[in-house]
């Protein structure tokens, strides 16, 4: 049975209240993840390590994109790591320049 405009409006307003929820959790996890990377870097530090260690990337990349169930496809997955992983380097390298 095809869903009424009002009915339409409705539920896109609850998956938009669903996504927000989802974003705010996700913006959560995120800084939760950079005080992990605060604390990679001080390792790092100590064991005078660079900031970019491509194989450890390519690992997190493998880690996320093994047995990804979807709907969003590995070529996408991938992306987004690149693009986190670049910011946290980002965020390493300003820590290390203070």
């Amino acid at each position: 049975m095809p869903l009424t405009p009002a009915e339409a409006e409705q539920a896109l307003a609850e998956c938009r209240r669903r996504i927000d929820a989802i974003d705010l959790q996700l913006r959560d996890l995120l800084n939760q993840r950079t005080h992990i990377v605060e604390e990679v870097l001080r390792m790092k530090d100590v064991l005078a390590m660079p900031v970019h260690e491509p194989n450890r990337e390519d690992h997190v990349i493998r880690n996320v994109t093994h047995d990804n169930p979807g709907p969003l496809e590995n070529e996408s997955m991938r992306r987004m790591f690149e693009c986190l992983m670049r910011e946290m380097r980002e965020f390493q390298n300003q820590r290390r320049r203070q």
